[in-house]
């Protein structure tokens, strides 16, 4: 396994990958790597004759700096895991090799048709226009066949779904596949998250909370409205000392519309379990 820290060294390792007529799986992350990212990475590495990672914690995407400082670092744990999973390449950049000063500096722009005025678009401001700029420079840097992406960032998935897929930038990467992988859960219920390295032992058994009561909401849904479930789903968690609820949507799964009915429907929740903001989601 090699780590790369340089966008040229990268392109020429992924030239000579073209040239051999290689299949080339990538696995977008920011670091902080647990077995949700892991179960993202054995799949890559099983369907692609390459597998790169990216290791970036992307500036441009956080619109609190203080979240930014405070996100976990440990990029010698992350390549010890990835180099017993088999990974070819680790692409591990700094923000300046990245982007230059006025990429970082300013606001990358991308038509979203609506995603992102719904949810986390709402709640973090840019913060969608940030990820589309590193995905989109990644995606250009490794021109790969298939990338990887977990489901537990909904949203964020179906972005980058339209991103591919109905967007101008179709003609660019039309080829290229993006692999929605499953929510990797603890025995207890509780969604793999890098966050989840902030979070101290009680602040853990908390937040079990979150998916509890989602699970719950499924059999609620057999007998109550849509309004009802989110109602419910809302005061169930802030009933609990410690949580608090920024947001609990069900929309359409592939417009992110809210629905009347739970078909094609999900459920997306952001909780603060005291400082620590945790996303989850539910399909009905």
């Amino acid at each position: 396994m090699q780590i790369i820290t340089s966008k040229q060294e990268l392109l020429q390792h992924m030239e000579a990958c073209q040239k051999q007529h290689k299949t080339v799986g990538l696995v977008p992350t920011m670091g902080a790597l647990h077995q949700g990212h892991a179960s993202l990475v054995k799949r890559a590495v099983s369907e692609n004759d390459v597998c790169v990672v990216s290791v970036f914690i992307n500036p441009t995407q956080f619109n609190n700096q203080e979240d930014l400082l405070k996100y976990p670092r440990n990029l010698e744990r992350d390549a010890e895991l990835l180099r017993s999973l088999g990974v070819h390449f680790v692409f591990a950049p700094t923000p300046e090799e990245m982007y230059s000063q006025q990429e970082i500096n300013s606001t990358f722009h991308f038509d979203f048709g609506g995603l992102d005025q719904v949810m986390e678009g709402k709640m973090r401001p840019g913060h969608f226009n940030g990820v589309v700029q590193v995905v989109s420079r990644l995606f250009y840097l490794v021109h790969p066949t298939r990338a990887y992406f977990g489901e537990k960032d909904y949203q964020q998935l179906a972005i980058i779904h339209f991103m591919v897929e109905r967007s101008k930038l179709k003609d660019t990467f039309g080829t290229l596949q993006i692999i929605g992988c499953p929510i990797v859960r603890e025995a207890s219920g509780l969604a793999l998250s890098s966050r989840n390295e902030r979070l101290s032992d009680a602040q853990k058994q908390t937040a079990l909370n979150i998916s509890k009561t989602l699970f719950a909401s499924r059999e609620w849904a057999k007998t109550m409205s849509v309004s009802e479930v989110q109602r419910q789903v809302i005061d169930t968690i802030n009933a609990i000392d410690g949580l608090e609820v920024e947001y609990y949507e069900i929309v359409d799964q592939s417009t992110l519309l809210p629905v009347k009915t739970f078909d094609h429907a999900i459920g997306c929740v952001t909780v603060y379990c005291g400082e620590v903001r945790l996303i989850d989601n539910i399909q009905y």
